[in-house]
């Protein structure tokens, strides 16, 4: 039990120094995530509009019936 939280200890702690090397930022790769979650969320939005407005249409034939 005591040899897990070392092991822990020690994973974090190569974390932090793998971290400080990485301080750099590239606003390139950044813009890059942001128009491919933007792309993503337009999809999302036009298959959520999609399945509403073909749910209400349903529903309105349903009840013209």
């Amino acid at each position: 039990m005591s040899v897990q939280p070392k092991e822990e200890n020690e994973q974090f702690s190569t974390q932090e120094q793998s971290n400080n090397f990485d301080k750099k930022v590239n606003l390139n790769d950044l813009m890059a995530r942001m128009q491919e979650t933007k792309k993503q969320e337009k999809k999302n939005n036009i298959i959520l509009s999609a399945a509403a407005i073909s749910a209400v249409t349903v529903f309105g034939i349903i009840l013209t019936l």
